[in-house]
Order: structure tokens, then sequence, then C-alpha cells
């Protein structure tokens, strides 16, 4: 049983499109369950107002999202002050673009086909994470081409 549990830890600490894309599934689960935690605890706990509270938590998992996602998921690192605040630039960017993009979704679904709205949201959801799944990989934590490396080196 130590082996099996030691195997799929390895495999999904590992280098394979598979493990990465596990390793994206984890760590954009605790990244929802942080904003929700986050949300609640102001909202709940603190008595702080609901739209202030949902924005504070959104702009807090963003940042673990950003951090989790260079560092667990892709395993990028930066070479520049200038090239790491290129790449937050892009990721924030990008998840702006799908937040609205699950607006969108959500809106025609309901107000547009007069379907329920949690519904729309559910599936508008599936959309946005396989977008930011893509737009992550291909373009904000895309490895350097090899031809990158020659030009910085002169």
């Amino acid at each position: 049983m130590i082996k099996k549990i030691h195997k799929a830890v390895g495999y999904v600490f590992g280098k394979s499109n598979g493990a990465e894309g596990i390793r994206y599934v984890i760590v954009g689960a605790l990244t929802t369950v942080a904003n929700f935690a986050i949300f609640s605890l102001m909202t709940l706990i603190l008595g702080i107002e609901v739209t202030l509270s949902n924005v504070i938590s959104i702009f807090i998992s963003i940042l673990l999202a950003y951090v989790s996602n260079k560092l667990i998921v892709f395993r990028r690192q930066s070479g520049s002050f200038a090239e790491l605040a290129f790449e937050f630039m892009k990721f924030v960017g990008s998840r702006l673009f799908t937040m609205a993009m699950e607006v969108g979704i959500v809106h025609v679904f309901y107000y547009t086909l007069g379907h329920d709205a949690l519904l729309g949201k559910v599936i508008a959801t599936v959309f946005v994470v396989v977008s930011n799944y893509i737009i992550s990989k291909a373009i904000v934590f895309r490895k350097p081409k090899k031809t990158d490396y020659d030009k910085s080196r002169g």
C-alpha cells in the first residue's frame, strides 16, 4: 500500500503533462477553497461588506493562484524582476479575461436562454478552468525556446 501511495505521489510531482494537469486541478481546488474561506471569514466573522470582501478574496486568490501555478504546477523561474512583473501582468490579464468570459456565459445562459443561473455558472466554470490552464501553459508560463536563451547570451 505504501509503495502505491509513493508511486502516486511521485507521478503527481513528476514531469509528465498528466502530472502537471493533476497539480493544476489540486492547486485550483485549494485556491478556490481559500477564496471561499477568506470571503466567509470577512463577511460572516469580521462583518465586512459583501462586495469589498469578494473583491479582496478574489485578489488574494489571484495572488495565491499565480504563486502556486508558477512554483508548483508549471515550475517556472524568472530571470529578472522585469520578467517576473511581465509574467504576473500576463497572469492577471488572463484571469480578468476569463472572468469576463464567465460573466458573459452566465449572463447569456440565464438572461438570453432562460436557464438556471447556477447551472450556467457550473458550465461556465468548466470553460474557465480549461481556458485558464491553456492560457497559463501556452502564454503565461510557457517554456522559453532555446533561441530565447541564445538571444539573451548575446
